[in-house]
């Protein structure tokens, strides 16, 4: 394999990857562990995501994706926790990767300082194999498929009711902001982490979130009453999809999994796939595409109804469900990689610029966008 090796960066570059590519000597006795694998044959692809190591590879007996994990991100209990989700989603019949257990019976393998896990290669096509996350469906017929698959998946995760993930880094959960003291969940968090203690000793973190983020997430708050906790996947973009005739094949990565609201896990569909982020950086406004919002809304309440209140909900939720994950992302750029610079970029062009884009223009627009047609989802 000729592949170059590199990773997506946070601002939509190619960088040399944080965590060294998976090799030949790594992964032959790791594959000895799984009998079912046979003998390693090839490394097919490398994946560019950033926050962990991964690759599909050929070996006797199929093609596999493997992925690894530092310690002190996922562990073999906190993965395992993963893959129960993913376990009860296939026996309801949803297409999601066929986790390999290992000669011991474990779905997750320590060895040293790194985590692994090995899942069958799934069907369909990679189409959006290469894009980054923020990037948008190549057609509004993709985002409506994406938008049925959501449902479904949504369906099938009743009654899985395990409690939130042990993970304290990269999570994407309903944590601090939905706190009824928003500052108060912050300082404790802060409390916890020491990365976070460091990153923000010279930071007035209370006043930022105080003028960015604090009154929606009080709007928000009057919203959860009505809405039931659900596992959910919480990183629905095209590039963790598999395409088959236009429509969504398979699901993939269920890294950020978690047991939030059915609502969170579409508005972070709609933050991941309908408005171009990435142009702020170059001076853009990142206009939405209503287009992408109405095609993915149409597709889920073609499978479950959106009413006015859950709209009403949505549109409550859009302007923090990035919040916590970029929290989190600041704690493991400061904390685990001790990259001061990557941590700048979570907490002030994610955590915050996100935010105030809701605030301005653009996100008002969107905003409006979803209270005209809020009848026409029930």
């Amino acid at each position: 394999m000729n592949q170059p090796l590199h990773s997506h960066g946070l601002a939509g570059e190619q960088v040399a990857p944080v965590w060294a590519p998976l090799t030949d000597a790594e992964l032959r006795p790791l594959l000895a562990r799984y009998p079912q694998l046979g003998a390693l044959q090839a490394i097919d692809w490398h994946s560019p995501r950033p926050f962990s190591a991964a690759a599909l590879v050929t070996s006797e007996h199929g093609e596999w994706f493997v992925k690894r994990h530092f310690h002190r991100v996922r562990s073999a209990a906190w993965l395992q926790e993963e893959h129960a989700f993913i376990q009860h989603l296939r026996a309801a019949d949803i297409s999601v990767p066929a986790v390999q257990l290992s000669a011991e019976g474990s779905s997750a393998i320590e060895v040293g300082p790194w985590t692994y896990e090995v899942h069958a290669r799934s069907a369909g096509d990679d189409l959006y194999r290469d894009a980054q996350s923020w990037s948008a469906f190549h057609s509004v017929h993709h985002a409506g498929a994406a938008g049925q698959a959501l449902a479904r998946l949504h369906q099938a995760a009743e009654g899985f009711n395990a409690m939130p993930r042990q993970a304290n880094v990269l999570t994407s959960r309903c944590h601090a902001f939905v706190q009824p003291d928003l500052l108060a969940a912050v300082a404790a968090q802060i409390q916890r982490s020491r990365a976070l203690q460091r990153y923000l000793a010279g930071r007035d973190w209370r006043a930022e979130l105080s003028r960015a983020l604090l009154p929606a997430q009080r709007a928000l708050l009057p919203h959860l009453a009505t809405q039931a906790p659900l596992w959910t996947h919480n990183d629905w973009h095209a590039s963790n999809l598999l395409w088959r005739n236009g429509e969504v094949s398979s699901v993939l990565d269920f890294g950020l999994c978690d047991r939030t609201y059915a609502l969170y896990d579409l508005a972070t569909a709609l933050e991941r796939n309908a408005v171009p982020w990435l142009e702020l950086d170059s001076g853009g406004s990142a206009r939405a595409d209503l287009a992408t919002v109405d095609a993915l809304l149409d597709g889920y309440a073609r499978i479950r109804a959106l009413p006015v209140a859950a709209i009403e909900a949505l549109v409550a939720w859009l302007p923090v469900v990035h919040a916590d994950f970029a929290i989190s992302e600041t704690e493991y750029f400061d904390g685990i990689l001790d990259d001061r610079a990557s941590a700048d970029i979570a907490w002030g062009q994610y955590l915050l610029r996100h935010a105030d884009w809701f605030l301005g223009r653009e996100g008002q627009r969107l905003i409006a966008h979803l209270q005209q047609r809020k009848a026409d989802w029930s």
